[in-house]
């Protein structure tokens, strides 16, 4: 007895879908065999339920009822289907299932029926036309009993299969060129063999090794390494130790081997000695650590050829570290090495390493790579890059590098909505070719072209109208049917006339609709045919206009019906979507129901045509009152009215389409064009609409890109051919593609197409329609990733950005032209050559070689600026250095400022003047940063207080200076005011110490050949007033903030990548993670702008002529405008200013706020604040206070910190000019760890002879008589990290330059200028120095600007509970979070407080300050906002409800302060609301 589906597994749990598909299935029989393991399910339905379905439930079944048996599901389903199913039907309906279930049983039998051609000559009669092979005569019989049991015994119908075969039509393409095409082959496998990849510099043995069978037993253990090391100085004399055991110059490293690479190299299960190939993938990871015998441990990861380039495995070597040049020069990334080694598992991080290495040797590229050998070659015209918002995943470089090796003339570059890898591609570009890049763009175009109302002929509103709406069997009317048609006559405003009826599509209706609509075969069975209804209907309509709510998806089913029975036609169409977007722009959507609930119309059963048409029928009557309001009586005027609003715009859909700038004038329109659509029309994705690309159409050419472009998607779902012809008239050229990039669709159940078969008809559509409207037509690749096997990048990034079908990745590659040819074969051979070479070529000729970014400069101008410079400076140094100035400052300030004005850098020299002077008379001292302090124009101008001349005295009373006594003399190099004070001889009034001992060359060069840069810092509090005011300087318009772009760093794409495979439960050594990190990192995830970067533009200049902008990040709420590209694209030729924000200004403000006192005055020679970097004395604590830190110096900004406090230690200062150096040393990299640390260690090097800033070496090497400028350039490189070439080293030790020095510059990756070190130790002691004298004024900055982890209920309740919370942040120092660090760095300053004698007094809720720490009777009183729970909004909110009077109770305290519960309570405990009550209520008791 047949029972429910779901009686007989009730447990059984299925989504909704299959649910509902499962509701009216029966089970008629379970059987099983006399084993048990299998159970046969027999199921029977009126419903078609898809093969995947089933499988699905089998699957289900297995997991969910027998998880631990080893039980086999099968299901066997009847049907009993509709008589709307014939066998025709049912193959269309069905194929995708028969195949899946053939594909199961054999793949030579499911290969034959998807080669089959299916034809029904009557309805129970078909023809399988199959080739005629011997598969397919000996399995043809097999696969007709399966067919017919489906058809016949499965779904009930009646079916004969009659097969024939037919031979297969032989490729008819000639190849013209095909003999030049195979040479070009010929040479690239001639090029690819160790005979082409021999070079003389990387020789590749050639005797042909033996092959040698891999024996354990043939092999040694290595020797354990550690007896051939030495210690490893930073100099050693000798003869250097080498790696290498052979003369065979192959081999990198170790001894030759003769053994063959291993066949099998399944690493997980291989453990013992093997002989690889390996491609290696990445070196420069070399992790350096120190172990015993003082030995460097490297780590290079390597890729195995042999699977493809799905796997890597570590190779481990222990090296000495002055060996590491030697090891590596063979071991770049990129070279191909065979490896004898042990593998073996490694301790460390437990996975299978190479370890005990024998030998490594060169041998040449065993990969084999696509060439494009076509004589005649293609250009492709849509490639996306990194840039390409999360979605490309190639190097723009890589990709230009790729078409022009493959001989292609040019490639264009069209990332989604964004042109920012143009500055990039530009300079990817290969030096001496004629390649060229077409800068170009796929836009998200919207259509706002189109009026309300279509064919329009001046109609009143009052007219005749038909308001319907269809239910269909799918979204194409050319492929699907019209099932019901409702309609509404509305005349002079009122309802008049009905139209209702099923129609039947002489075809089953898809369970999906079925869902949708609730309309069944059974309801249409008896019903009228479209051929019967629809001249009934058209004359229901007849002199009516036609009104639909998406009205160009009804009007395109009943055009088609139309146009098959041969009816004429000319309607005027209204569209109440439309509409709703004019009369209701402030709604987010348009459907139906959304815009029938917005202005009060009831829907009945949605989806049902007869209810939507009533409903839409009300809401157009509504529609028609709102437009007479607005005094619009006629249809012509509802056009005119039709001007869609920008918010409307962006609600629209939109399409891709591709733009390629033809010519500079093109290239400005396209940033126009991007920066609108940022700007302006930006919802989820930057818009374009159509009216502003006519406006800026010039010098660009409209492609109508991939499926997503809106004229695919026109022929996709069937619109008339007007429609489509409309559409095509708008393009310059049409574009088709591969048919692999839109086998998505074939996967979607709601797509409107089924078979690769139509995949081809669209594109043979649009190319049909090129010829007939005389458009171009290109193929190209809608290239996403270089290479196939790229793909798995893209792959990752779509996954864990959410997107569902992640995993079945299109072929979106870049492709060879003989690629793409066979890829069009369908279309025959010339129209191929076509699509793929003449045309895209064609296109490639319309676009002039530009250049991105404009070369020149372009300063702003400021008038009589150089003048205005002039006069600043020396009426400083007049004022300074008195009416005769002296001859140093004279030659310093002429050698400067004419070398500073005729390179035209005067106009940057009067901006930050202005700027800076602004900020001083605003009450905020500016530390200046970068090597500016170098310039003592800038000193002079007021723009630094660094003043670089060399240690001297002046007198501020009568202008005498001493630069050239002996006295002085003994200070070069180091700091004025660490010379002893002295009287002015003339007057008897104490000198002035000042100078640093900086050269000017090292802010511009000797020559004026260095770019300058002038970088600020401004107080955090006024840097966004700094900025307001370069628009009082420059003029609203001029200044932009500097743009920035945020990519996918390693620590995210690692992320993603090791959370894809584990959702997937695939594991993957962390070595091949991180191979395949690096194929991720670099992709634009979102933009930004520069802390403190402002663009100025010169009066005159448009800004799209240099870059498009945008909001940062694309936030539409904020004002703030960045540069599209990043600001180092246009650094070249628009000045940058950085206005940055910084803490130490702030700080200084508070202090002088606070202590009255004059920051400039503070003495820079003061003993006791010295003492701070020396020991504890000054602050009258000892070490045994404050945890054993044996400096006074926490807290001071540049030496605060433990680690820089060690370098105090180890260094010992005495003077300010080692502090400017120690800052140095401790703003560099690789400057002082592992470098000046060990040769001062060593004794080899003190604090004032080793390398502390980039100045250092200019300055020394012209010491020991290199010419300036080569010194110059020696610099340059060693700052930047790029070492030593080795004519410099040669040159440097001709000149006695000492091999310790020499080996220092050749470790350094960054140097801090010296200008920058003084200006930053200058802010540093004025801090230091309130410290000493004015303690609490100190605590109370430091708490209020710089303490980020300051905690009132830790911190506030006295020294004990400090101590106790200390004591338990130290237990559990390695763990703390970033968080916890920087509270209990902050303890530390509140424990030296404590030590001090400080304290702190509880906080008054009407006293406090929401983020200032105050002074009052002697103690410091917290901000609110050092409260858990009160950040800084809300603080300001206690505040402000504080002036309105006192608190009435914590309810009052909740209500005006909206301060949280939980806030609030930690304020009752900490007893900071005390003698409130909890509510308002009164009681009796108040009374008694």
């Amino acid at each position: 007895m047949a029972k429910p589906f779901f009686e007989v597994f009730p447990t059984l749990k299925v989504g909704e879908e299959t649910k509902n598909l499962l509701s009216e299935v029966e089970v008629t029989r379970v059987s099983t065999n006399t084993r048990k393991d299998i159970l046969r399910v027999y199921i029977a339905g009126r419903r078609l339920i898809p093969k995947k379905k089933i499988y699905q439930l089998e699957t289900g079944i297995k997991k969910q009822l027998f998880p631990t048996r080893d039980m086999t599901i099968k299901f066997i389903e009847k049907f009993q289907l509709s008589s709307q199913y014939t066998p025709e039907n049912l193959m269309n309906v069905y194929k995708d299932s028969i195949l899946l279930e053939l594909r199961e049983y054999s793949l030579l039998v499911y290969n034959l029926f998807r080669q089959a051609t299916l034809e029904f000559d009557r309805e129970d009669h078909m023809v399988l036309t199959l080739p005629d092979t011997i598969v397919a005569e000996k399995r043809s019989d097999e696969l007709i009993d399966i067919l017919e049991k489906i058809v016949c015994e499965r779904c009930g119908l009646k079916l004969m299969i009659e097969p024939q075969f037919q031979e297969e039509a032989e490729l008819s393409e000639h190849r013209k060129d095909s003999d030049i095409q195979i040479a070009h082959e010929v040479e690239h496998i001639v090029k690819m063999s160790a005979l082409g990849q021999h070079r003389e510099d990387e020789p590749v043995s050639q005797e042909k090794e033996e092959t040698k069978p891999l024996k354990e037993k043939e092999t040694k253990k290595q020797p354990a390494p550690a007896k051939t090391f030495k210690s490893a100085k930073p100099r050693e004399e000798g003869r250097k130790f080498s790696y290498r055991r052979s003369d065979n110059p192959d081999v990198i490293y170790g001894r030759d081997f003769d053994e063959e690479a291993g066949e099998v190299l399944v690493f997980p299960d291989l453990v013992g000695f093997v002989v690889v190939e390996f491609l290696v993938a990445v070196v420069g990871e070399v992790s350096i650590k120190e172990l015993s015998y003082n030995r460097v441990h490297i780590r290079i990861l390597h890729t195995d050829f042999k699977t493809d380039f799905t796997d890597t495995i570590v190779l481990k070597i222990f090296a000495r570290d002055e060996n590491l040049d030697e090891l590596l020069g063979g071991l770049k990334k990129g070279a191909y090495v065979k490896i004898k080694g042990v593998t073996t598992i490694d301790k460390f991080d437990s996975e299978l390493t190479i370890g005990s290495v024998v030998g490594i040797k060169k041998i040449p590229d065993f990969t084999s790579s696509r060439m494009d050998n076509s004589p005649k070659k293609r250009v492709e015209l849509h490639c996306h890059t990194k840039m390409s918002d999360m979605d490309g995943v190639s190097d723009v470089g890589d990709i230009i590098k790729r078409a022009a090796a493959w001989g292609h003339k040019a490639i264009a570059i069209t990332d989604h909505g964004a042109v920012q890898a143009f500055p990039i591609a530009n300079h990817a570009i290969p030096d001496g070719t004629d390649f060229k890049v077409i800068y170009g763009l796929e836009a998200y175009l919207v259509d706002d072209l189109k009026d309300i109302i279509e064919n329009s002929k001046n109609q009143s509103l009052d007219d005749r109208y038909v308001v319907f709406d269809l239910e269909t069997t799918g979204l194409s009317p050319n492929t699907c049917k019209i099932i019901e048609i409702g309609a509404v006559k509305v005349e002079n405003g009122q309802i008049v006339d009905r139209f209702s009826t099923f129609v039947n599509p002489k075809e089953p209706i898809p369970y999906k609709i079925e869902e949708l609509t609730s309309i069944r075969d059974d309801m249409v069975i008896d019903a009228p045919t479209i051929e019967e209804i629809l001249p009934e209907f058209m004359k229901f309509c007849e002199g009516s206009i036609m009104v639909a709510h998406n009205a160009e998806f009804d009007m395109s089913f009943i055009k088609k019906n139309c146009d098959r029975q041969g009816i004429s036609y000319d309607f005027t169409i209204g569209d109440t979507m439309t509409l709703a977007q004019l009369l209701l722009p402030n709604l987010n959507r348009f459907r139906l129901d959304t815009v029938a609930k917005a202005i009060g119309v009831h829907l009945g059963n949605h989806h049902r045509a007869v209810d939507d048409a009533a409903c839409t029928a009300d809401i157009f009557l509504k529609f028609i009152e709102m437009l007479k309001e607005r005094g619009i009586h006629t249809l012509d005027e509802v056009n005119a009215e039709g001007n869609i609003d920008k918010e409307s715009v962006r609600k629209m859909k939109s399409f891709h389409a591709i733009m390629l700038a033809t010519n500079d004038i093109g290239r400005v329109n396209l940033y126009k064009l991007v920066s609108l659509s940022h700007l302006t029309y930006f919802n989820k994705r930057p818009k374009i609409p159509k009216s502003e690309f006519v406006k800026y159409r010039e010098g660009i050419l409209l492609g109508s890109a991939c499926e997503a472009g809106e004229l695919y998607q026109a022929i996709l779902l069937g619109r008339p051919n007007e429609e489509i012809a409309r559409l095509v008239n708008f393009y310059d050229y049409l574009e088709i593609q591969p048919l692999g990039n839109n086998m998505f669709m074939l996967r979607d159940e709601k797509s409107p197409v089924s078979s690769i078969e139509e995949l081809q008809d669209i594109n043979r559509k649009i190319v049909a329609l090129g010829e007939e409207f005389h458009k171009l037509v290109v193929a190209t690749c809608d290239v996403h990733f270089l290479d196939p096997e790229d793909e798995v990048y893209r792959r990752i990034i779509l996954a864990g950005n959410g997107f569902k079908d992640a995993d079945d990745q299109a072929p979106l590659y870049l492709r060879t032209t003989e690629e793409m040819l066979n890829e069009f074969t369908y279309l025959g051979s010339e129209k191929a050559e076509e699509v793929v070479i003449k045309n895209p070529n064609l296109i490639a000729d319309m676009c002039e070689r530009i250049s991105p970014v404009r070369p020149d400069k372009c300063p702003p101008v400021i008038e009589n600026s150089d003048q205005m410079l002039r006069d600043i400076c020396y009426n400083k140094a007049h004022e300074m250095y008195g009416e005769e100035l002296p001859s140093v400052v004279k030659e310093r300030l002429d050698r400067e400022l004419n070398s500073i004005i005729s390179n035209g850098y005067a106009v940057m020299y009067i901006i930050a003047q202005k700027l800076v002077w602004k900020s001083n008379e605003d009450g905020y001292l500016v530390g200046s940063r970068g090597s500016v302090g170098s310039s003592f124009v800038a000193t002079m101008s007021g723009i630094t207080e660094v003043n670089p001349l060399h240690a001297h005295y002046y007198c501020e009373n009568c202008h005498y200076s001493d630069f050239d006594s002996e006295d002085v003399k003994a200070y070069t190099g180091r700091a004025g005011c660490d010379m002893p004070d002295k009287i002015c001889p003339k007057c008897g009034k104490l000198l002035k110490k000042d100078g640093f001992d900086i050269p000017f060359e090292t802010f511009l060069g000797f020559k004026g050949n260095k770019e300058p840069d002038i970088d600020l810092n401004f107080s955090g509090d006024y840097q966004s007033k700094a900025h307001k005011y370069t628009e009082v300087i420059f003029g609203a318009g001029q200044t932009f903030r500097a743009g920035t772009i945020g990519t996918l760093a390693d620590k995210t794409a690692f992320g993603y990548v090791k959370n894809y495979y584990e959702e997937r439960g695939v594991h993957k050594r962390n070595c091949e993670i991180d191979r395949i990190v690096q194929g991720c990192v670099g992709i634009r995830r979102t933009t930004g702008q520069h802390p403190g970067g402002i663009v100025v533009l010169p009066v005159g200049e448009e800004i799209y002529s240099f870059t498009p902008i945008q909001h940062p990040a694309n936030d539409m709420t904020t004002d703030t405008i960045t540069t599209h590209f990043e600001y180092h694209s246009i650094d070249h030729n628009l000045l940058k200013l950085d206005i940055l924000g910084h803490d130490d200004p702030t700080m200084i403000r508070m202090l002088e706020d606070l202590t009255g006192l004059n920051a400039r005055t503070i003495p820079l020679d003061d003993k006791a604040v010295m003492s701070l970097f020396q020991n504890t004395d000054a602050i009258q604590v000892t070490p045994d206070d404050i945890n054993g830190c044996q400096l006074g110096a926490l807290g001071i900004p540049e030496f605060g910190t433990d680690f820089a406090m060690g370098m105090l230690l180890a260094t010992q200062p005495t003077e300010f000019s080692d502090l400017v150096r120690i800052s140095g040393l401790s703003h560099g990299t690789d400057v002082w760890l592992g470098n000046a640390e060990t040769l001062i260690k060593e004794g080899t090097a003190t604090i004032s002879t080793a390398i502390c800033t980039r100045d250092d070496i200019m300055i020394y090497l012209i010491s020991m008589g290199l010419e300036s400028e080569t010194a110059f350039t020696i610099m340059e490189s060693v700052r930047k990290g790029k070492g030593l070439k080795p004519e410099w080293e040669k040159l440097m030790l001709e000149h006695g330059v000492p091999e310790w020095y020499i080996w220092s510059c050749k470790k350094i990756k960054y140097m801090f200028p010296k200008a920058h070190a003084a200006a930053y130790v200058m802010m540093a002691w004025r801090i230091a120095y309130c410290k000493v004298f004015y303690p609490l004024a100190y605590y109370a900055a430091y708490f209020s600007i710089r303490a980020t982890g300051f905690n009132y209920e830790l911190m506030c309740q006295g020294k004990d509970k400090l101590n106790y919370f200390m004591h338990d942040y130290e237990k559990r120092k390695d763990q703390l979070s970033k968080k916890e660090q920087d509270v209990y760095r902050d303890m530390r300053i509140v424990q030296e407080m404590y030590a001090r004698g400080y304290e702190f007094m509880p906080v008054d809720i009407y006293r406090a300050s929401d983020r200032y720490f105050q002074i009052i009777d002697g103690k410091l009183m917290p901000a609110l906002n050092t409260i858990e729970g009160l950040g800084g909004k809300a603080a300001e909110q206690v505040v402000e409800a504080a002036k309105d009077g006192k608190f009435l109770s914590k309810d009052d305290f909740r209500q005006r302060t909206k301060a949280t519960k939980t806030a609030i309570e930690l304020m009752s405990d900490l007893g900071l609301l005390e003698g409130l009550p909890e509510s308002n209520q009164l009681s009796l008791f108040d009374f008694s």
